[in-house]
């Protein structure tokens, strides 16, 4: 809105009606960009179905994290159908196959986790949130002990259709993701950060490509999408990933904020019982982003982060 603050669903749904002017998803958005006038790109999409999206009985912790929501997209890369992919960052692996590399990471958006829900409630209330991330469900064991927790697969529409036929009372997600897809009236609560500290990459996407991909062709695409600011995030942020060794089914977190070209990476590690909790912070110059993700991957690790790790993956 023009004074500051956030517009709600019905508010967007309302204003697109009234100017004709879509709410799009999120590889409808990297489409726009690359369609005008400045860029100037015919696109077509093409929808693919990862495992992810198919396997929808079992936990993620169950089926392995590593590429979980891209090794189909990035088959298409490879084989050259399409030329390039759009991913949420944070589904990403740290590192990618020979032949692949990510070209663009578009703004951030709100990279707040929401608590999203049909009734007028909070995790101060003693309800059910459904969820099936590791790192939520560590955080709230930590934070909010009093929380009962179930494993919530499936698109957002699949959850959002489970949770009002009463299989939670709340679904715990990307604040970013149920905005995207139009649940902002649903949104109750915007999780403080103090507490629930993102997963590496949340609010931003990810456009991957082959390396083969012609050279003129990836400028143009980087100019419609690519962002500096979230270009250093990232770096920072999935350096201390890599370097950890975490994925999507490893409670593992850290964000990365600039003011000026200075670059502050809060970041660390939790136990599955939410026992024990350890968040580090690191800083430095925005060119050495990758330094910095490094120096907190030093600082988790001396406060006992790896043995937590281990632990976690004996599990």
């Amino acid at each position: 809105r023009d004074d500051g603050t956030m517009a709600r669903g019905e508010d967007l749904k309302k204003f697109s009606e009234q100017h004709d002017i879509p709410i799009i998803a999120m590889h409808d958005l990297i489409r726009y960009r690359i369609e005008q006038e400045k860029v100037g790109l015919d696109s077509e999409i093409i929808v693919i179905n990862t495992k992810g999206d198919q396997i929808l009985d079992k936990s993620l912790s169950k089926i392995g994290s590593k590429g979980l929501f891209t090794a189909e997209l990035e088959e298409a890369l490879v084989d050259g159908s399409v030329h390039i992919a759009v991913h949420s960052a944070k589904d990403m692996s740290t590192t990618l196959a020979e032949g692949l590399e990510i070209i663009a990471y578009t703004e951030r958006e709100i990279v707040n986790d929401a608590l999203i829900s049909h009734k007028n409630v909070s995790l101060n209330d003693n309800i059910t949130v459904g969820t099936s991330s590791t790192r939520r469900v560590a955080l709230l064991k930590h934070f909010y002990p009093h929380i009962k927790i179930v494993d919530m697969r499936g698109n957002l529409q699949t959850r959002v259709k489970k949770m009002v036929e009463g299989a939670c009372d709340a679904l715990l997600l990307a604040y970013a993701g149920a905005y995207r897809m139009d649940f902002g009236p649903m949104i109750k609560q915007v999780l403080d950060l103090g507490e629930f500290i993102p997963a590496v990459g949340q609010g931003t996407l990810a456009i991957e490509a082959a390396t083969k991909l012609e050279p003129e062709l990836k400028k143009k695409i980087q100019e419609a999408t690519a962002n500096t600011e979230a270009t250093y995030q990232l770096k920072a942020e999935t350096t201390f990933l890599r370097l950890i060794n975490g994925g999507c089914s490893i409670p593992v977190f850290a964000l990365a904020t600039i003011l000026g070209d200075e670059l502050t990476i809060t970041g660390g590690i939790v136990s599955l019982d939410g026992q024990e909790l350890i968040v580090e912070i690191a800083s430095g110059k925005c060119n050495d982003a990758e330094a910095i993700g490094t120096k907190l991957y030093e600082m988790v690790k001396n406060k006992g982060g790896l043995e937590i790790l281990e632990k976690i993956k004996q599990k």
